[in-house]
């Protein structure tokens, strides 16, 4: 039962980050949803949310080891250098929220 709700708490706040963060390219929005990135990292994130250590320095360490392929994977870049600064401080908000809603 609570791997049950585990997985469920994933994928809720994989929906809250599908639906709220997106990466910038040329000035187009591309929801993590859309890119397939918002489960990764919310399964990545989830432990600090439960563990209740929400600190930006571990959020942008699990953000670059996140890497997204461009081109066709001819070149690949880490997750937190297509982020604008809005959406790293917007995400910080959205894990303090879900971890005060848990």
């Amino acid at each position: 039962m609570a791997n049950r709700n585990t997985t469920e708490a994933i994928e809720a706040l994989a929906a809250e980050i599908g639906e709220n963060i997106y990466i910038d390219v040329a000035k187009w929005h591309l929801y993590l949803r859309e890119a397939h990135l918002h489960s990764i990292l919310a399964q990545r994130l989830f432990p600090l949310v439960t563990e209740g250590n929400i600190n930006q320095d571990e959020v942008v360490e699990i953000l670059q080891s996140i890497p997204v392929k461009l081109g066709g994977g001819k070149r690949e870049l880490p997750l937190v250098d297509l982020l604008p600064r809005q959406c790293e401080v917007n995400l910080m908000d959205l894990l303090e929220e879900f971890q005060r809603n848990l």
